[in-house]
């Protein structure tokens, strides 16, 4: 600990100087243009549950062992987990599959030039345990509303060591419209006998203009 009370002007500079990128990166996040939209919370998405675990200290370097997988999506693009609530797609006019190529489903087809590019990365994601009956809860921190929200869980017998594909997945649930509010709940979500490792995957259509939002949440059954 002597080092730290030791510290050099200069050292001590460079702590306050990342002090506060920190600080202008957390109101980036909580209030900037990506505050507008949203995520799956319940099962939490990969985006944002990189930015729950770690939001408030993404340089740990403990990381790298405790959470791979959020690990190197911090270092893929930072900013990309700061704005967890705005991966998303406009124009795609109801036409999912074609916009959306497999082995990119997570990222919304490396949408916004890349940026959510290693919420595709394969690997050992933190998963939420899971009924087989149970709600997602979909956050809308603009109050959007929604044309529709479907729900698709992979197939079981997927391989979580491949990339998430469309034949992968599973349409199990597709709602109507909702009215603009905070939160949208969709109940009830069956997922018949699957057991084991999966991926939910939840398309949320905004009905504010064409904006298709697309999350992958890790779950165990």
């Amino acid at each position: 600990m002597s080092h730290h009370l030791h510290a050099s002007p200069r050292r001590t500079l460079r702590t306050l100087v990342l002090l506060v990128c920190a600080a202008l990166f957390a109101t980036v996040g909580l209030t900037g243009t990506a505050s507008g939209h949203g995520s799956t919370v319940t099962p939490v998405s990969r985006n944002y549950g990189c930015w729950l675990r770690w939001g408030n200290d993404f340089q740990n370097p403990s990381m790298q062992q405790q959470d791979p997988m959020c690990w190197q999506a911090w270092q893929t693009d930072t900013n990309a987990m700061w704005n967890w609530n705005g991966l998303y797609r406009e124009g795609v006019a109801g036409n999912h599959q074609a916009a959306i190529p497999n082995g990119q489903l997570c990222s919304a087809g490396r949408t916004q030039d890349g940026r959510y590019r290693a919420m595709d990365a394969v690997g050992d994601w933190k998963a939420t345990s899971l009924s087989r009956t149970f709600t997602i809860n979909l956050l809308d921190q603009a109050r959007h509303g929604a044309d529709y929200i479907r729900v698709y869980i992979t197939r079981q017998g997927y391989n979580a060591g491949t990339p998430l594909s469309w034949s992968s997945l599973e349409l199990v649930q597709s709602t109507g419209r909702y009215a603009p509010a905070g939160n949208y709940y969709v109940n009830n979500v069956n997922a018949g006998s699957r057991t084991g490792r999966h991926i939910v995957y939840t398309i949320w259509q905004a009905s504010h203009l064409d904006q298709s939002y697309y999350f992958c949440s890790d779950v165990t059954f």
